[in-house]
């Protein structure tokens, strides 16, 4: 155990500094990065000054905290945004788009097919094989209303229906 006294103090944080940033990049998740940033800063703290542990203990929590809290503003007013929104929002991606009714909507609920997969859908009592327009979700239910003629031989909003076909 006397090897770790043998250590200069500034080679521990700055070690501990360049160890956060690499998890950092294994578990991203723009925290560990504020910590490591500490750890460097108190490192060169302690080269320049020759702090004593307690200080260098201290100097690190005020930092870590100093560096996480303007960080967390600073991402709050600047959000990172997204190119595509509505990438894990499938839901979301079928709003607009036209369905048809498999199961007879009676009593505002009953089943569309959207894709290649069914849902429950809520909306007015439609009968089975009517085009219908996917305007919003509850949960995993799909709020539909019946699609108006121009909806209906769209291209734009009907992937199933090709120019070739107008």
């Amino acid at each position: 155990m006397d090897d770790l006294g043998s250590l200069d103090p500034h080679w521990v944080w700055l070690s501990i500094g360049l160890a956060l940033a690499a998890l950092e990049m294994v578990v991203p998740g723009v925290y560990l990065i504020w910590l490591a940033l500490a750890a460097l800063v108190t490192g060169a703290l302690t080269f320049v000054l020759d702090l004593g542990v307690a200080v260098q203990i201290t100097n690190f929590i005020f930092l870590a905290l100093i560096a996480a809290f303007s960080a967390k503003r600073w991402l709050r007013d600047r959000p990172i945004e997204s190119a595509d929104p509505l990438m894990n929002d499938r839901q979301g991606r079928m709003i607009g788009q036209n369905a048809v009714v498999t199961q007879a909507l009676e009593g505002g609920s009953g089943r569309v097919r959207y894709g290649d997969g069914e849902w429950s859908a809520r909306g007015p009592d439609l009968a089975v094989g009517v085009r219908v327009r996917i305007t919003g979700a509850d949960g995993t239910r799909l709020i539909v209303e019946p699609a108006t003629l121009l909806d209906q031989i769209s291209p734009a909003k009907d992937p199933d229906i090709g120019p070739e076909t107008l």
